[in-house]
């Protein structure tokens, strides 16, 4: 692909027609990415469920839709998302440990397919909420494996430090109590030891410790009917350094773990799908020389990509210039009022100049969807780029959006 673009689309070209900073997801990067994943898969029975928290832009959505992939979501608003981009219920699953009553009713309501529950409250409320709908709620379990996916500490789930799941010795008492909750089908098994994780050890650990619970529930009479294995496949941030696990080496422990099972396999990638297919595209506002070093200042700042300030991550940043030129070392910088708005440190990169257009690699999950307006800084537009053509799936936030919900002081109330 010419160097400029992306899915076919010159990026030049479109930053005319868009201001700047503004997200690029190319569509035929996602579907390739579906793609590899389900053909490792292709033997098994399995649902894919995207993990909506990654991107959960409604046209990112309907590009799953369209591609068989379901949705795992944490949140009403994750839910109302993934109907209205047509995600069926019956393909999405209801994770999280704060569902709320209200939350647990709209996605009975709703008709989602499963909950995976993190405690015993949430069970008890379950049963409570599913019990007034007059319906069965079908759920797993989440188990908490106690293994280190030796990834970041902040994104880190799956040991008996973190506040996800449930030890395995309290999932043994809840099959073992299940006639309590009438109106909970408890009938699956789920797990998720953390995010970007690059090394299959870790995987093949906690596949294991499932494996050996589901094999002695069988045997004590549980019959399940789905395991989910959670998500957290690593992507490639850091060309050279960053080695991701091939999706048939992940889909072969999933074998070997599962040999046996007659039940679903689900799945939940998140960044896996879609991390790499999304740019942050931004202009340099000007180059500022300090005594020891050399800022590039960006148009774009960390209200808009939370990445690098709040997990020290990497990022590639490119310019997109049309002719070479010679090497230098930058900190990146946005402008907001935070030393913590940086990008790079002493990163080497083509001299740059006001005006240039840059790309920020790697920002199609957790992009747009941590951003915030601080500094009362507007929302970017989000743009799907596909095979040459382009389409605004959200537009970029005006200042009225931005305060629609504020006002002035009307009437005081007393408490």
């Amino acid at each position: 692909m010419p160097f400029g673009t992306l899915d076919g689309v010159d990026l030049h070209a479109l930053a005319t027609h868009l201001p700047t900073p503004f997200y690029a997801y190319s569509s035929s990067a996602i579907r390739e990415r579906v793609t590899v994943l389900q053909a490792a898969l292709k033997d098994l029975d399995t649902r894919v469920c995207f993990a909506v928290k990654a991107n959960p832009n409604i046209g990112v959505l309907h590009l799953m839709a369209g591609l068989g992939v379901g949705a795992d979501i944490v949140s009403l608003g994750e839910l109302r998302r993934a109907l209205r981009a047509r995600i069926s219920p019956a393909r999405i699953v209801f994770s999280g440990v704060g569902k709320s009553d209200e939350e647990i009713a709209a996605a009975l309501s709703a008709g989602v397919w499963k909950f995976n529950l993190e405690s015993a409250d949430e069970l008890a409320l379950l049963q409570g909420v599913a019990h007034r709908q007059g319906v069965v709620a079908r759920a797993a379990v989440r188990i908490n494996p106690d293994v280190d996916a030796r990834t970041h500490a902040k994104i880190s789930t799956g040991k008996a430090e973190n506040k996800f799941g449930v030890s395995i010795e309290e999932a043994r008492d809840w099959f073992g109590d299940a006639a309590k909750y009438p109106n909970v089908h408890l009938d699956g098994l789920h797990a998720h030891i953390g995010s970007q994780i690059l090394e299959l050890a870790p995987f093949e650990q906690a596949l294991q410790r499932m494996a050996a619970f589901w094999r002695e529930l069988e045997q004590a009479g549980h019959q399940l009917d789905s395991i989910d294995v959670g998500g957290g496949l690593g992507v490639c941030y850091r060309p050279g350094e960053d080695a991701p696990i091939a999706a048939t080496d992940y889909a072969d422990a999933i074998r070997r773990a599962f040999d046996g099972f007659r039940g679903r396999i689900v799945l939940e990638p998140g960044r896996y799908l879609v991390a790499e297919a999304g740019v942050l595209v931004t202009r340099v506002l000007r180059v500022k020389r300090g005594q020891e070093r050399e800022f590039l200042v960006l148009d774009a700042a960390m209200n808009d990509l939370q990445r690098p300030a709040l997990y020290d991550a990497w990022h590639d940043i490119v310019p997109l210039h049309s002719e070479p030129r010679p090497l230098q070392p930058y900190d990146v910088v946005g402008p907001v009022c935070e030393t913590g708005d940086t990008f790079a440190r002493g990163r080497q990169l083509p001299r740059c100049e006001a005006g240039d257009l840059l790309l920020i690699a790697g920002a199609g999950a957790y992009g747009a969807s941590m951003s915030s307006n601080y500094n009362s800084r507007p929302l970017l537009a989000e743009v799907l780029l596909d095979q040459g053509r382009y389409a605004i799936v959200r537009r970029r936030q005006s200042f009225e959006q931005m305060i629609a919900t504020e006002q002035l002081p009307q009437a005081w109330h007393a408490a």
